[in-house]
């Protein structure tokens, strides 16, 4: 018999663990001294305590554990969480090295510009939002060509929510897609954060849709949206540096928009999928 102290040094674990094992009923001291309370273990145990080992560095819980070695898992069911946790290690490897990729990639900007970039790219799951918007054409993508319809568009939006009495509820998103008859034209969607209903609102020209949720990557700009090339372009950059690849045009999130247009917040939220 071994007590608790050698027992665990045996099976390379701490005697605090083998307490906690005992406790819950994984395994069991062979026998309990009735006169000191110490725990004795019998040789053949060290059996169990390995397969607990070896079923726990799998990430196994303990009670999976104690399933499967007292027979309450059959075969195929043990085979089905085996899969399973192969498919959580090989996601869980994936996503280290994308992020061992964003680490080199800002590591290499680094080195090249000599200096902490200021621009930080994110990865994130945009939410469904349901938004009030107006349409419009725009002749190409180009800054020059989308300014002067977009501007018109949030100028007639809000006074038509207003006397629709409807209240935008968050911030104003702009989005954008090629008109279906190609030819480069844009077609422009100017709109507001809303809870309203979707569908028209009135005769106004205004239409509530419900946005669905995307994969994006993310990049704040400071500044007027005329001034928005630099961004869109270390945008562009980190996603080739990274391994994504762009689906769609940038989607854009008016965080602050002060009468100073220098002085406005906008996130550009690209949808996105892995190269």
């Amino acid at each position: 018999m071994f007590t608790i102290g050698d027992f665990a040094r045996y099976g390379r674990v701490s005697p605090r663990m083998l307490r906690h094992y005992d406790a819950i009923g994984l395994l069991r001291p062979d026998r309990t001294d009735p006169a000191t309370g110490y725990r004795l273990y019998g040789a053949a145990q060290l059996a169990r305590l390995n397969r607990i080992i070896a079923l726990k560095d799998l990430g196994f819980t303990l009670q999976q554990v104690g399933a499967v070695l007292d027979e309450q898992v059959g075969p195929e069911e043990l085979r089905g969480m085996l899969r399973l946790r192969r498919a959580e290690l090989a996601e869980a490897a994936a996503a280290a090295r994308a992020r061992l990729a964003r680490v080199e990639a800002r590591l290499r900007s680094i080195e090249s510009e000599g200096h902490m970039p200021a621009d930080d790219v994110v990865i994130k799951t945009v939410p469904a939002v349901r938004v009030a918007e107006l349409t419009g054409t725009a002749a190409s993508y180009q800054p020059e060509d989308i300014g002067p319809v977009i501007g018109p568009l949030y100028e007639r939006l809000f006074p038509l929510l207003e006397g629709a009495g409807v209240r935008p509820t968050g911030p104003g998103i702009a989005r954008y897609e090629d008109e279906p008859g190609g030819g480069g034209r844009i077609v422009v969607h100017a709109g507001v954060t809303v809870s309203g209903p979707v569908g028209a609102v009135g005769d106004t020209g205004v239409r509530v849709v419900e946005l669905p949720p995307f994969e994006a990557a993310t990049i704040v700009h400071r500044g007027a949206m005329d001034d928005v090339l630099p961004a869109a372009n270390t945008l562009a950059r980190w996603l080739e540096a990274n391994g994504y690849r762009s689906t769609g045009y940038a989607r854009e999130v008016n965080l602050e928009c002060p009468p100073d247009r220098e002085r406005w917040v906008t996130e550009l939220q690209e949808p996105v999928a892995k190269a």
